[in-house]
């Protein structure tokens, strides 16, 4: 039983070891490696993006329950095409992003997690006064009532967060350094072929329950 679950795109091959190597730790393998302390924030979460973001399981519902149903999910959608990844800064934030359009993506980002929702225990009273200390719009203050998390549906932005928040001149360091490192890497075209249901450890890492190919 773990403390959260969630569903993330993950990646594999030199990409996803890459990724492992750069944030230091492996979601899939669940070991950790040497890197820098502007990856401590995004480490515990591993390389990925978003479907479903993390959320506690319901009552009367079980992990058996939510992979039974991640599953069945799973074999009904289809692959996305995508234009390409891309390195970007979000904020003070670096981030793969999508270079392109991106419709077809959020679509399927919406439908995760419309569907899943069910699985989704509500936001508790803190939970919901900490997010609302961001600076949200009013869609995004619906969304997390709804879904419990601001950014779904037409607020949805896959991305792959690489840092912690950066500084200037740290910030043009690494920026440069994951260049180097990652563009060589980037697919394109970038296509979306497969989900992974994760699960959050005691300690905060989150580790791959399993990983499924869209099969609709």
């Amino acid at each position: 039983m773990f403390e959260r679950y969630g569903i993330y795109y993950t990646f594999d091959g030199a990409l996803g070891e890459m990724g492992a190597k750069w944030l230091g730790w492996d979601i899939a393998q669940a070991c950790e490696h040497t890197a820098g302390d502007y990856t401590k924030r995004p480490r515990k979460y591993g390389f990925h993006a978003t479907a479903k973001a993390p959320f506690n399981l319901a009552n009367g519902k079980s992990e058996a329950d939510l992979k039974q149903a991640f599953t069945t999910r799973c074999s009904t959608l289809s692959p996305v095409t995508l234009g390409a990844l891309q390195l970007q800064s979000i904020g003070r934030f670096l981030a793969l992003t999508i270079n392109g359009d991106d419709t077809a993506l959020k679509s399927l980002a919406s439908t995760i997690v419309r569907d899943m929702d069910t699985f989704r225990a509500p936001l508790t009273k803190d939970a919901i006064a900490r997010r609302m200390k961001s600076r949200l719009s009013d869609a995004q203050i619906a969304n997390l009532h709804r879904w419990g998390y601001p950014y779904v549906m037409d607020d949805y932005q896959f991305h792959v967060t690489l840092t912690g928040p950066l500084k200037e001149p740290l910030n043009q360091v690494i920026r440069a350094e994951a260049s180097r490192v990652f563009t060589p890497l980037l697919p394109a075209p970038f296509v979306l072929s497969h989900l992974t249901l994760v699960g959050e450890r005691a300690d905060g890492h989150f580790v791959q329950i399993t990983r499924l190919p869209l099969t609709g």
